[in-house]
């Protein structure tokens, strides 16, 4: 008896931490408010191993990861244009998305995994359109909310 109630909380407890990883949704959009062409929200800060659904609410919409604008180690991604894609971040640091097609635009966001408090210092070192730079900026100063 106690074997089993000793194997059922292991089962439980096993269960149960996989069942902490969380899916936050990320709406891909032509206009919100005054912005045009966003992501939102613009910068989540979620758990490793957490998922991230990008939803192209409005078509030509997709999510990608950017070059140079990755933690060492973590695995780049390309969602398709016009389909929802799924990434779950295994990887703990800083992230930058864009929409690979209003990528100009300014269509970028900041997705911070675990406990960053910084950005690198070359995390804007890039070829960074002027607009996407500064929505980068006002991104990063969530970094410390």
């Amino acid at each position: 008896m106690l074997r089993t109630l000793a194997s059922a909380l292991l089962l439980a407890t096993l269960v149960g931490g996989t069942a902490l990883a969380e899916t936050v949704e990320v709406r891909m959009l032509n206009k919100s408010g005054k912005e045009t062409m966003v992501f939102e929200p613009a910068f989540v800060r979620i758990a490793k191993g957490d998922t991230i659904k990008f939803v192209p609410e409005d078509k030509g919409h997709n999510a990608e990861s950017i070059d140079g604008m990755l933690p060492d180690g973590a695995e780049p991604f390309k969602g398709k244009l016009g389909k929802e894609v799924e990434v779950t971040f295994v990887t703990p640091g800083l992230y930058g998305v864009e929409c690979k097609p209003h990528f100009a635009m300014g269509m970028v966001m900041t997705v911070a995994v675990g406990d960053v408090t910084a950005a690198p210092d070359d995390f804007l070192a890039g070829r960074i359109p002027p607009k996407a730079k500064k929505r980068f900026e006002d991104q990063l100063a969530n970094l410390n909310n």
